[in-house]
Order: C-alpha cells, then structure tokens, then sequence
C-alpha cells in the first residue's frame, strides 16, 4: 500500500490448511450407458461388503475407525447415519448386520478437504454474547469461504475479538470438523433445506458443504449480517450467498438464530439472478432493502414486502472512475452510522485489478448516493497480490464497532487478511 494508506494492517493471515476435513456422502453411479435398474451400482457395492469374511469384515472396519477416529468423533453414529441415507435403496435392509451397515456406511462416505486450496472472502458480525470481552473490544464470528478438491466452495467459520486500535485475536479453530444433518423441508424442487450443526462443540467445527443441485459446485462469498427486527431485538442472523451449480449461479438465503441450525433457502423473482446480494440489517419504511448486481456492472438497490422474493430494482451506482471502469459491487451489507449507510464496494480495473472503496447512502432514501471514495482505500500491494488469482484483494463483510471499522479481506483468492481504519477516515476520503 502507498504511504496514504487509512489502514492499520494486523500480522496475523488466516491460510488454507489440508488436514481440516469433513466426511460428506460419496455419491456412486454407473455412467448411463451402463445403467441397470435391476442391478444398480450401489447394490453392487453392497453385496461385496455383505460377502466379507468374518476376520475380513472386522479388519476394515477397525481400520476405517482408526482411520477417522483420528480427526472426527462419534464415528459409528455418523456411518451408521449414512447407510440409513442410502438404505432405501436396498433390498431388506433391517436385516443387515450392524457391522456390515457402519462398513457400507464407510464406502458411501468421503473425507473432503475443504480449505485445502484457499480461505478467504470473509465476513463478520457480532456476536450475542458480549461478556468478558477486554473493554471497548467486540466479540464476532467470522465466516470463510474455503476451496476444495475439485475447486469445490464451502462455508467455515472462525471466532475472534477485536479491540480497536489494540488487539486482534483469531480463536484457534476445533481439530475436528462436523458433518452438519441435512433435512429437505419440501419434495417438490430444490429450493430449501434445513442444515443441523447441533453436532458441532464450536463454532468452528461447523462446515456447509453443498447439499442442493444448485449448489453442486460452491457455497459461494457468504455475506453475513445482523438483522434488527422492527421491536430492535436483533435474535436472526442471514447471509446471502452464491449457489454455484457449475453451469448456473443463483443467490440464496441461509438464516439462522444460534449457529446450531440453519435454514438454505433460494431467492425468487427476476432480481434474484446475480452474485453479489447483500441485505440491508433492518427494513426501511416497512420493507427488505438489498443490495444486488443484476447488469454484473453496477450496484443496484431493491425493496420487497417477501425477504425470499425480490424483482425490479434500480441502478444507483455506476462505474466512475478508472479503478472501477470494469465493474463494481458491494463487499458486505451496508452498515448504519449516523450519517447514513456506509457501504464497502469493490471495483475492477486494468489487468482485472480487484481494489476497495466506499460509498455512503442516505439513510431514510438508499437510492441517494451522498458520497463516494474516488480512488480506492485499500488495493491489491507487492506483498499481498500473488496467489490463485493475482491483484485481488476482496471482502465480504466489514465489522463496525463505534466509530471503528475492521476489515477482514481476502487476498489473490488464496487467505485472509485484516486491516483497521476508522469511519471517519473512510468519510473523508469520500467527494
């Protein structure tokens, strides 16, 4: 960064680490030209595993226990609950021997690396429990995009306290890793599923893999805000991500009130069509306001009676100046201070340069824009512009607490960084 910098940068780098793995279902099938509904793959498999010998069948299963004892706990309950998944598919499975069922579990499942390849694009908001935290410090809970095999996107979390102007302190992430109970609440489509994290000790063992078909490639830049209801209690926690299917990507909805459970619900209507989503942390006159990109050029602003539904929308901010000529967006859910909404954007530039800014919305009328950051207030430097994607620095959620503003970005699409400033240095670089 030049010398002109607004920002206190932290040491501390949150890197992509190979030995944090989940277990996930293993989905196996013949490819069509060798399907047999009479005969298929899975039965297949099956039969072999029942055709074990007796010294054969307890030495696998000893060593597939051994194996993920190591890294999970409550093993047989979790292979146990895998072969109930699959045992519709099975001719009398009540008959099967317990062993057998957690072995035929065990061949159904596959530890995934989720963050073997990068950690970043982070977001952060406060945590309920505020107590024993260092004075004028906050307590959050952060969430992370984490790439794995197969450039397979996934949402992990982290927990930290951050006094402004002092410290900053990650939470050692839990070894162990929770395979969060998936519950489809409705046959017909694919656009809600109930996700139960009750397993998880922490916040950090819990991970969201993708479970929908439209999701099949990435749980995408989750963007996390607090939400306050219209009495002020702030009990629910959203967070607009994007569903990768590998062809298509579509924004969803995740919410929840404690991190022990969640709901993933899809977004309709004909807004609901771009990356980049972020809601607004309480409803303006009556009414959800988010944040969109629906042109994939600039940032767009919508109401909606229906938190799940959202069409139309205006454009209220448009490429300006030169390290945003390409496109802009919003990094985050806007945060309310006293003089309006401040809202962290990103803007891309020559060679795909990914740089940050900012722009102030009117409080009681987001559509009006009071200011903007024409030259970026954080971008891509010599350290920290190499990686999976070079000259990217990218964030998906600031924290404010007062008047004071930690920034959790991702650099080059690798790891995540920190930086702090204060709202009223962001406020004068504005014109």
């Amino acid at each position: 960064m030049s010398g002109h910098s607004i920002f206190r940068h932290y040491r501390l780098n949150l890197r992509p680490d190979p030995g944090r793995t989940v277990v996930r279902p293993f989905e196996l099938e013949y490819p069509v030209p060798f399907l047999d509904e009479k005969h298929p793959r899975v039965r297949q498999i099956v039969d072999r595993v029942l055709g074990l010998g007796e010294e054969q069948l307890a030495s696998e299963l000893k060593g597939i226990t051994r194996s993920l004892d190591e890294r999970h706990r409550d093993v047989d309950a979790m292979l146990d609950r895998r072969f109930e998944e699959i045992a519709p598919k099975l001719d009398n499975p009540d008959t099967i021997d317990p062993r057998c069922r957690r072995l035929i579990g065990a061949y159904f499942s596959e530890e995934f690396s989720y963050e073997a390849a990068a950690l970043f694009n982070p977001s952060a908001v406060k945590t309920r429990n505020q107590e024993d935290v260092p004075e004028g410090g906050v307590r959050f809970v952060m969430s992370l995009r984490g790439i794995g095999e197969g450039h397979v996107s996934s949402v992990t979390f982290r927990t930290g306290v951050w006094v402004p102007g002092g410290e900053l302190h990650i939470d050692k992430p839990s070894p162990t890793a929770v395979s969060p109970i998936m519950e489809k609440m409705h046959k017909n489509g694919d656009g809600w599923m109930r996700v139960h994290c009750e397993g998880s000790r922490e916040v950090s063992e819990s991970v969201l893999f993708p479970v929908l078909p439209s999701q099949r490639q990435g749980i995408e830049d989750m963007r996390l805000v607090r939400f306050r209801e219209d009495d002020g209690s702030e009990d629910r926690i959203y967070g607009t991500y994007t569903a990768f299917s590998g062809a298509e990507a579509r924004p969803e909805l995740l919410s929840g009130v404690d991190f022990k459970s969640f709901d993933m619900h899809k977004l309709e209507g004909d807004a609901a069509q771009a990356k980049g989503m972020a809601l607004f942390p309480r409803k303006i006159d009556g009414r959800y306001v988010m944040l969109g990109r629906q042109d994939n050029e600039s940032i767009w602003l919508h109401y909606s009676d229906d938190i799940y539904t959202w069409s139309g929308g205006e454009k209220i901010v448009s490429p300006k100046y030169a390290w945003e000529f390409v496109q802009m967006g919003n990094c985050g859910s806007p945060h309310e201070i006293d003089e309006g909404w401040l809202v962290i954007t990103h803007g891309v530039g020559t060679v795909r340069n990914y740089c940050l800014g900012a722009v102030l919305l009117d409080k009681e009328d987001p559509s009006k824009v009071l200011g903007r950051t024409p030259h970026p207030i954080l971008e891509p430097s010599d350290k920290e512009r190499d990686g999976y994607v070079p000259n990217v620095v990218y964030s998906c959620g600031a924290l404010v607490h007062g008047r004071n503003l930690l920034l959790p970005y991702g650099v080059a699409d690798n790891f995540t960084a920190f930086a702090e400033t204060t709202v009223d240095k962001i406020l004068k670089r504005m014109a």
